[in-house]
Parts: structure tokens; sequence; C-alpha cells
């Protein structure tokens, strides 16, 4: 995969999910992105199952927040905006886990965020960016963005086309240091990198592969083909790993998984994942402690 270095020192930006005008305006009036995620005071409970044991945590897809807004349809894996639910407030460093569908010609207006590691990775259709550095770009299936909010950024995000929605993943992750000059990144994926593969598409370190993010965290993204399985193993000590199903079932350790079920595992250096069906699947490895 080749790394577009176009302006990785302007960014702006972080793929919002403020899910209406009102809760835009909301993150207008925050002091920090970061503060408000640390400790988040919902507008409601609304309590749903979720399976723990010792050393994994269980989230089935029909367990999710969703927020429906018409020209927004969302399902959110961790608490967030007006879903709350005391339990599913992040996985360590993982804050905000959200499944995003916009209608045509709509979106997220210009807003704020600040000291936020903000990842998004569509699913299908066209998502433009824009940003008050003067970045305006589109991402697509099969690329990854990043954007460090670190001191401050404004940005929007638009489905840009008027006939067919954008389906997108949104993904927080809180930095490991705060206050970092701003910067944005995206990079165009390989397919064939993820063939009965892992590709790794977001890290730490500059110089390897995926975009680089302020924190020690690692993500992987894997096309399965039935039958087939790979072994993951942890980059870092004390990390965990929040697996993410985007198609298909798999089985990871024996741990049976469907469409856009979340598994989340800690104290454990390796994993194996195996396709029961033709899968698509996203391994997001975080600290497990801030």
């Amino acid at each position: 995969m080749n790394r577009k270095s176009f302006l990785k020192n302007s960014i702006l930006g972080a793929a919002s999910i403020a899910a209406s005008k009102s809760i835009l305006k909301e993150e207008e009036n925050t002091i920090s992105t970061y503060d408000k995620l640390m400790d988040r005071v919902g507008f409601n409970h609304l309590p749903n199952k979720e399976e723990k044991s010792m050393k994994s945590v269980l989230h089935k897809a029909n367990t999710r927040g969703n927020a429906n807004h018409g020209w927004l349809n969302s399902f959110h894996s961790f608490s967030f905006a007006n879903y709350h639910n005391p339990e599913r407030m992040n996985f360590g460093a993982l804050r905000v886990l959200n499944d995003d569908q916009v209608a045509p010609a709509r979106g997220f207006g210009k807003h704020p965020h600040d000291n936020m590691e903000i990842i998004s990775i569509p699913l299908e259709g066209d998502l433009e960016h824009e940003d008050n550095m003067g970045n305006k770009t589109v991402i697509k299936e099969g690329d990854v963005q990043i954007m460090s909010a670190g001191t401050g950024v404004y940005h929007s995000e638009y489905n840009k086309n008027k006939d067919k929605e954008v389906k997108f993943l949104q993904i927080w992750v809180f930095p490991n240091q705060k206050n970092v000059t701003p910067r944005y990144d995206q990079i165009t994926l390989d397919p064939a990198s993820m063939n009965n593969k892992l590709a790794q598409i977001v890290s730490p370190n500059e110089d390897d592969a995926g975009v680089m993010t302020h924190q020690d965290a690692y993500f992987h993204l894997g096309n399965l083909s039935t039958g087939q399985s790979v072994n993951y193993d942890l980059k870092s000590a004390g990390n965990g790993v929040y697996a993410f199903v985007l198609k298909g079932d798999v089985s990871i350790d024996g741990q049976s998984l469907n469409e856009r079920d979340g598994y989340g595992v800690w104290d454990v250096s390796n994993m194996k994942i195996e396709a029961d069906s033709d899968a698509k699947i996203l391994l997001m490895e975080v600290p497990m402690h801030l």
C-alpha cells in the first residue's frame, strides 16, 4: 500500500459523529473533545446485553445503540451522544466505534474537535472531507483516513453522491499525548494485501505500513475465504484487541461471531481467526490502560 503524502501538516478535522445540529452545537461549546469523552454523562441509560468473561467481552450486533435521524442512521458499539450505557463506555483506548449510514447529499457540517485520534474507514460510497486548512478530499471503499485533532481542528464530512448512501466506520481513539500539531493522512489499500491475510492499516510508527496514530495502536483488515484462518500476534504487552466483523461469520479462539458483532480480548499474546463463511474483519489493538 502507498502512503499519500498530501499535506501531512494540514489536517483539521475528525470524522464527526454529531448526530444532529443540536449535538454539533453542543460540541462547539465544549472545552475539549478529550475531556468530554473521558468523563461523558449520557442523556439516558439504555442497558443492553454484554457477555463478559475474565479476559473477553462480547457485543452482539443487535445490542448496539442506534440513532436514526433520517439523514443519518448510526449504530454505536460504545456510548455516544444520546446513547449511554455505563457498561459500554470504551475498550481501553478505543472510545468510539460508530457504524454510520448517511443519506445522499447529506452529512456533518463544519464542527470542532481536539485531542482525539479519529479514523474513518469507508465501506460503500464516497465521503467528502473538507477542513479549515483548505483540504478537500474524497475517500471511498479501500481508503483509510486519519485525523489527529491535537490542539484543535474544524472539519465537515458529507456524502458526495446525490443518488446513494455512504457507509463508513468512524472510530475514535484516545491519544497518548495531548496538544500535538493537528495532522491529516489517508492511504489507499492494495486489495491483494488483505486476501486471506491481515493488512496493517494503522500503527504508531510513521514509517510503518498504514496511517500513523498518536497512540500505541495497530489496526488490521482482512478478507477471509470460507475455511481459511489467520493468526494475529499482539504488538505490545498490555494491549488488547477489539475485533469487529464487517461481513460474514468467523470464530476467534472458539468464539463464534456474526456480521457486526464486536469481541474484545485482553491478557493474551495471540489469537486465531477462522472464517466460517467468506468474511471481512477489522482488528483494533489498543492499550487497555490510559
